[in-house]
């Protein structure tokens, strides 16, 4: 820890509380002292007071933030500087205590931020981990439906309003989300994911929010949320649609405020993680049955990305195919499919979509004899080409205006009747959507 004073009683004070709670500390007296240590040395923690003899902690912040030091900062501040400390906070600071401090509390505003320095630590070293064993998160496909949903990455990824992406299971919405992020302003900072379907209510309250040491039986010690362990980066909320209605109302608070209270603390502490949502489910029919809150549907679907199920880009296949079947891709040998493999590929219905081809290709790749497969040397299930309900085996043929009104109704389900967001995919000003709307006589759902 880097302990900034200009007064020698004070930082001898917190060295002594410090080290006393094994923090070990380094002096600064000055503000350029301060930058030149931080310019050689990483800290966990700088604790830094407001008002120095040659700056204030407000300029060191800002030269921190422009240099790109990875540490928090925790603001030491007298009574009347509770609005110089909240700015510190808007600059990035962890959080601020006031002067006189009671050792016990600044000890553990200490602790927090140290745990969220480890956390962040540990997500750059998951992540290189990740980057050099599978790269870049990458999206395979020319079709005109990918196209789209690559498109509106691009657009979407700028902006820090939340995003829902829509897709059946196994389409590929955690690479979508991945994608959102790493081609946003918030790409340095930590992506955390969450499967809101796979955790009871207790375990997910504190998954997502933390707990204090002692909250419950078993708390034996203080624990970081994910909200936390994403500030200024991302939060990915898988499966959204099946989190209880009780979840929901945390959720949508948290949303609301932009706080977040440990569960077992009565201090809120503000985080700043853009949420990207998925979900299989139509939430606007969930939230139309009751099952799904329409608030917070209004919240998380701002932006509506839909991804396509497979066998509505059945052109992307051998792409895909050669993605998953190239030299080295997890680890198994390259294939090759000849003209008859492709094609059955190609007409299956693959209701698993990109997982289960995945999967095929996998297996096939440990267990295959030869690096060409032929198309007796396919599952048996892909000789039967199944159709869904949603899909009929022969589509009745419309004609070109039914099938735009078709299109129009679908890209407004699809974004949740979001006009401006519809105009853009459609690339129709608003004008000329309302315009389709009562032409076409679409009644939004009630």
């Amino acid at each position: 820890m880097l302990v900034v004073d200009d007064d020698p009683e004070v930082r001898s004070l917190l060295g002594r509380v410090l080290t006393k709670s094994s923090w070990s500390t380094t002096e600064a007296s000055s503000g350029a002292d301060a930058m030149a240590t931080l310019g050689r040395q990483e800290f966990d923690v700088v604790l830094l007071d407001v008002k120095l003899p040659d700056a204030s902690g407000l300029d060191i912040l800002r030269w921190a933030r422009e240099s790109d030091v990875d540490t928090e900062f925790v603001i030491l501040t007298g009574n009347a500087d509770v609005e110089t400390a909240v700015e510190a906070m808007r600059l990035g600071a962890y959080d601020f205590v006031a002067k006189p401090w009671r050792n016990a509390e600044l000890v553990q505003v200490i602790g927090k931020a140290a745990e969220k320095k480890d956390l962040r630590r540990e997500n750059h070293a998951l992540k290189e981990v990740m980057t050099r064993r599978d790269g870049m998160p990458h999206i395979v496909g020319d079709s005109p439906e990918i196209v789209d949903v690559v498109s509106m990455i691009a657009r979407v990824a700028a902006s820090d309003s939340p995003v829902l992406i829509n897709g059946e299971s196994g389409t590929g919405k955690e690479l979508v989300a991945r994608s959102v992020h790493l081609k946003s302003r918030r790409a340095s900072r930590p992506f955390v994911s969450v499967n809101c379907g796979a955790l009871p209510d207790t375990l997910l309250e504190t998954e997502l929010f933390g707990h204090k040491r002692g909250a419950f039986s078993g708390a034996v010690n203080s624990r970081v949320g994910l909200f936390e362990a994403a500030d200024g980066g991302t939060l990915f909320l898988d499966e959204i649609g099946e989190m209880s209605p009780a979840m929901q109302v945390r959720l949508l608070r948290v949303l609301d405020s932009g706080e977040v209270r440990r569960v077992g603390e009565e201090r809120a502490f503000n985080v700043d993680a853009r949420i990207v949502a998925a979900t299989n489910k139509d939430l606007n029919r969930e939230a139309t049955e009751g099952r799904f809150r329409w608030d917070l549907f209004y919240r998380v679907a701002t932006i509506v990305i839909p991804v396509p199920a497979l066998r509505r880009r059945r052109d992307d296949i051998p792409l895909l195919v050669q993605h998953f079947s190239a030299p080295g891709a997890r680890g198994g040998q390259p294939l090759r499919f000849s003209a008859d493999a492709m094609e059955r590929l190609q007409r299956y219905e693959w209701p698993g979509n990109i997982r289960e081809l995945r999967n095929l290709i996998e297996r096939l790749q440990i267990l295959h004899d030869g690096d060409e497969v032929q198309a007796n040397a396919l599952p048996a299930e892909l000789t039967v080409v199944k159709r869904t309900a949603a899909e009929p085996a022969q589509t009745p043929l419309v004609s070109l205006q039914e099938m735009e009104r078709q299109y129009v109704e679908r890209v407004l389900q699809s974004t949740a009747w979001n006009k401006a967001q519809a105009a853009r995919v459609l690339e129709v000003d608003i004008k000329t959507l309302n315009k389709k709307i009562r032409d076409f006589n679409i009644v939004r759902p009630a």
